[in-house]
């Protein structure tokens, strides 16, 4: 039996779930100015500024959700996305959103290429230990 007999709306999935939320919360769209920016592990923190922004009429709920989340502490993308149960693309998008309106910063992880080598880190702690 269909979603239509069963009385459900045609746009629920029932083994994928609501398909147009998703859609419905970036606008359509998928990619925001700052996306290049946030991987997984980007922390985003709230400008302190940012006390108000459910007086912004531009922005959506989940916007406002994510400026109270990381007004509490500083939270990854990841984090977001599980605390919201939002996609990481959505919350991608909407935290693109919220540095444009600069009521977020993105802290990005330091690649792993800029990272002191090990054995570095090892001889600076036995030169500390030697003194």
């Amino acid at each position: 039996m269909s979603a239509h007999g069963q009385g459900r709306s045609h746009w629920f999935d029932d083994e994928a779930g609501p398909v147009v939320r998703p859609y419905a919360m970036t606008r359509g769209r998928t990619t925001s100015a700052a996306q290049h920016r946030l991987d997984l592990i980007a922390v985003v923190v709230a400008e302190p500024h940012a006390d108000d922004p459910e007086d912004d009429p531009t922005l959506s709920p989940e916007h406002v959700d994510i400026v109270g989340l990381c007004r509490d502490a500083p939270q990854t993308v990841a984090e977001i996305a599980a605390g919201l149960d939002v996609p990481v693309g959505v919350v991608r998008v909407l935290v693109g959103d919220l540095v444009d309106a600069e009521l977020v910063h993105v802290n990005r992880p330091v690649p792993p290429a800029e990272l002191p080598d090990e054995g570095i880190l090892r001889d600076v702690i036995n030169g500390l230990r030697a003194l």
